[in-house]
């Protein structure tokens, strides 16, 4: 039987929550949107009529199409080039979802969707509908059809190995800006020993490349190795200019709840760099370059204000 208006409309208010749930199970936006439409062709496909509670039935088949694609994806990133890391999602995106509590803001900050690629598509299937949505164990056993003594089980190996690797502090947006704007300064400045200053110990620093722009394929690890490479990637040169396609304007922002930098060029998002802070100073870097990941990116950028850039790079 063909979908009715009405149908349609009780599957698009779902589609925000949806989406959301993807993101974090999938680490990227144009998968999660995939996932998403796909699910909306099994539902044009059922008998809707039949379907009791709609919501239930809509998270366990998007769910289940993302663990699939979980699967496939392990496949697909062992031959990815370089580091890969997930799509970043600027301040405001609908996609962010809920950020109620912390467990929720934390569950779709750069670190976390980083550390969430350790886990099997059970257990981040489990964490994510349990921390992030609050869903309770016996949904989650449904949805994954498990017991609902698995889904606890899972649920706590999960956040142990997350647990394990996460030291992130929660900034305001007034705070991200000045962390920004500190390390901007520090960057430009031609020396490695005030980055050093703003670094943890352990600072390490990640780009993604993709393979269509040129980034590092290992970590550079430790605060003085970090300094120097963050030094040499804000001195301006040519070829830098060649790469992105002309003469960077930076800007300070938020992506996926963090500290960032948002390097722009003719009104295209050509670069994110995520920063991790914890309580000792800024323990990570997460830098986006890789084109195929800054799309919805670059539509946000388009349909927000931004006042001035920071700093004219590169």
């Amino acid at each position: 039987m063909p979908l009715t208006m009405d149908d349609v409309d009780r599957f698009e208010v779902f589609r925000p929550r949806l989406e959301a749930i993807a993101y974090r199970l999938l680490g990227s936006a144009v998968e999660a949107e995939d996932a998403v439409q796909e699910t909306f062709l099994r539902w044009q496909s059922a008998d809707v009529e039949r379907i009791e509670v709609p919501e239930a039935w809509l998270t366990k088949v998007l769910t289940n199409l993302c663990r699939n694609q979980l699967t496939s994806a392990r496949a697909r990133r062992e031959t990815y080039v370089g580091q890969w890391l997930p799509e970043p999602l600027l301040a405001g995106d609908p996609m962010l979802g809920p950020a109620d509590t912390a467990e929720q803001r934390d569950s779709v900050s750069y670190a976390v969707l980083t550390l969430l690629e350790r886990l099997s598509p059970n257990e981040r299937a489990v964490y994510v509908l349990r921390e992030a949505f609050d869903y309770p164990h016996r949904e989650i056993a449904e949805i994954l059809d498990v017991s609902e003594a698995a889904s606890q089980q899972i649920f706590h190996r999960a956040k142990k190995h997350v647990a394990d690797g996460k030291a992130r502090t929660e900034i305001d947006e007034a705070a991200a800006r000045r962390v920004v704007e500190e390390f901007l300064a520090a960057a430009t400045s031609g020396r490695t020993e005030p980055l050093v200053r703003l670094l943890t110990e352990n600072a390490v620093v990640i780009g993604d490349g993709g393979g269509k722009v040129p980034a590092r394929a290992k970590a550079f690890e430790g605060a003085l190795a970090v300094a120097k490479f963050l030094r040499g990637l804000f001195k301006p040169s040519e070829a830098k200019r060649a790469i992105l396609g002309g003469s960077p304007e930076i800007y300070a922002s938020i992506a996926n709840g963090d500290p960032a930098i948002v390097a722009v060029v003719d009104g295209r998002v050509v670069g994110v760099m995520c920063l991790e802070v914890d309580a000792e100073g800024i323990a990570a870097f997460r830098n986006q370059v890789n084109p195929d990941k800054l799309a919805r990116a670059t539509e946000r950028w388009a349909a927000d204000e931004h006042g001035e850039p920071l700093l004219n790079a590169f």
